[in-house]
């Protein structure tokens, strides 16, 4: 492992103690602006929460256990599944410390390059990841709004989406996934060649010269991820498809449990759960641009917005802070714990493999 991969996967405490900070500080002032001493207080905490918040905790497994199949198939078994799964708790650890819209997938690029993958299979996993998300939304929030209409939209708040609002600001995040998803599939599936030239002549322009090399370095992954993915059968794409639904569709299932949990009455509503489904997908790809790390702070604003006049602002927040720490918090946790050990196993090879040369 080089130098520069050392770096950049180095944990510093800050990268956990600021989003953490980010989160408690937006949580604790909603506290304080909304909190209702008689609506707190008519919060349920009885057998049925605690089985409800368990099974919430089960989503979250199943979830990482897709996300691990996803990478187990795109890995062409190359990974087991334990392996996978172990890859994830990283994945999922440099996507809470970085911005949202930038994600995990420079990290994971560095990581799985650690795994003795070629360069040319490693480009593939995180190019056709990033395809197979937006994928997800692309299908899904068309459809929900087929069916929902303006109900997934908070569009009463306009105060938290500031003057654009929720819909217009909707329609341009579609806008910039449909448009890199199209570049990428063009360039993988069609032709990549045409797609590195025309990222390297963006980049003659001079306000743009400063990304040249990154232009160049992603035209070349383009052509590589090419290369892996055209040769590849139906199934393939199938299972890698269904894997990323089930992740995404588990991702929504965890908040639905523990609206569940602490809401008794909506499990008797399907048809308010399937609207809550529409506008927590919305809500997701609302927030996928947003600069903080794992989008912490803006996740428990945009929640609360979502779900204003539906339920109360009180049981919203305790259902946030149970949604984050499940999600997000614990990840953090996880990550300091598992990336140290992943690394002193990578650096051990590397020794005992220069000693055997």
């Amino acid at each position: 492992m080089n130098k520069a991969a050392r770096q950049q996967l180095t944990i510093k405490k800050s990268q956990i103690i600021v989003p953490i900070l980010i989160g408690l500080v937006i949580v604790s002032y909603l506290f304080l602006s909304n909190f209702n001493l008689q609506e707190f207080q008519k919060i349920p905490w009885t057998t049925h929460t605690l089985i409800w918040l368990f099974i919430s905790i089960s989503v979250v497994i199943v979830e990482h256990l897709f996300f691990a199949l996803r990478l187990y198939i795109l890995s062409d078994t190359q990974f087991n599944f334990r392996k996978s799964i172990e890859l994830i708790f990283i994945w999922k650890f440099s996507s809470a410390v970085t911005p949202t819209s930038i994600g995990g997938s420079a990290v994971a690029f560095i990581v799985l390059s650690q795994e003795k993958l070629s360069t040319a299979k490693t480009a593939t996993i995180v190019i056709y990841t990033i395809i197979l998300d937006a994928i997800f939304f692309l299908i899904g929030i068309p459809l929900l709004y087929f069916f929902f209409g303006q109900q997934i939209i908070p569009i009463t708040d306009t105060t938290f989406f500031g003057t654009l609002g929720a819909e217009i600001i909707l329609i341009i995040t579609y806008a910039i996934m449909l448009t890199y998803s199209l570049v990428f599939a063009y360039g993988i599936f069609i032709n990549p060649q045409k797609i590195g030239a025309l990222l390297l002549f963006f980049c003659q322009f001079s306000f743009l010269k400063k990304y040249q090399e990154k232009a160049q370095k992603l035209g070349h992954d383009i052509l590589l991820t090419s290369k892996e993915v055209r040769t590849k059968p139906l199934q393939y794409h199938l299972a890698a498809l269904g894997a990323t639904f089930g992740a995404w569709i588990g991702k929504f299932t965890l908040i639905l449990a523990i609206i569940i949990a602490l809401v008794p009455t909506l499990q008797h509503n399907p048809d308010l759960l399937l609207l809550f489904y529409s506008k927590l997908q919305t809500m997701f790809m609302l927030i996928m641009f947003f600069p903080s790390p794992g989008g912490t702070g803006f996740a428990e604003l945009a929640f609360q917005a979502f779900m204003h006049g539906y339920i109360p602002d009180m049981f919203a927040l305790v259902i946030a802070l149970f949604w984050r720490t499940f999600s997000y918090y614990s990840y953090l946790i996880f990550g300091a714990i598992i990336i140290p050990n992943w690394l002193r196993n990578r650096w051990n090879e590397r020794r005992q493999n220069k000693k055997s040369e």
